[in-house]
């Protein structure tokens, strides 16, 4: 929670959260995690829950940082829609629909929350690029958003929005997406102008 309330508040500031975490955790007491799109799975997600509801008037931490988290996918939504509203007409590749990267799980899964309030918003503009789904979610009936190969997306899109750090992701080469409008919400090309 901290990490992600530290990457829109740095947002806000026009910092780079990715630098300001790197220098913050060279002292040797700190360790900030990494900010996402929010927290996703059947576990982290959802069990603080229980904790808040068995001790509603002590749990004020856990809720917190729920409410934190929770709130970081909606702050996601909006800069993300305000960037294709920017762009009329763009194609728009969400690359990552998992809770976390490398699996095929999207349960509770951010990415699949943000991809999806887009693809109802800009319907056939949004390419999803998940390499662990066989078929889309259902989340996304209606909308006529289509899921494409990675090798389509940097070439076929106009703007790239990484929503998970799937390492399969990060073989995308600079010279494929420097002229792309890239939102990152993993950190996955430090590299990126």
């Amino acid at each position: 929670a901290f990490a992600n309330e530290l990457s829109i508040i740095s947002d806000t500031m026009g910092l780079n959260v990715w630098e300001v975490i790197r220098l913050a955790n060279r002292h040797p007491r700190v360790n900030i995690l990494q900010p996402g799109p929010g927290v996703g799975g059947h576990c982290i997600a959802v069990d603080p829950w229980f904790l808040v509801a068995g001790a509603p008037d002590t749990a004020h931490i856990i809720r917190t940082a729920r409410e934190v988290n929770e709130a970081k996918t909606d702050f996601v939504i909006g800069r993300a829609i305000r960037m294709v509203e920017e762009h009329p007409g763009a194609k728009v590749a969400c690359l990552g629909l998992a809770f976390k990267p490398n699996i095929d799980d999207f349960r509770e899964s951010p990415a699949v929350t943000i991809a999806a309030a887009l693809a109802r918003r800009f319907g056939e503009q949004i390419r999803l690029v998940e390499p662990f789904a066989r078929a889309l979610p259902m989340e996304f009936a209606g909308t006529n958003a289509s899921l494409v190969e990675l090798d389509d997306a940097p070439a076929d899109c106009d703007i790239l929005i990484v929503l998970v750090d799937h390492d399969m992701f990060k073989s995308i080469p600079l010279e494929e997406r420097d002229s792309k409008i890239v939102y990152d919400t993993r950190g996955l090309w430090p590299d990126q102008p």
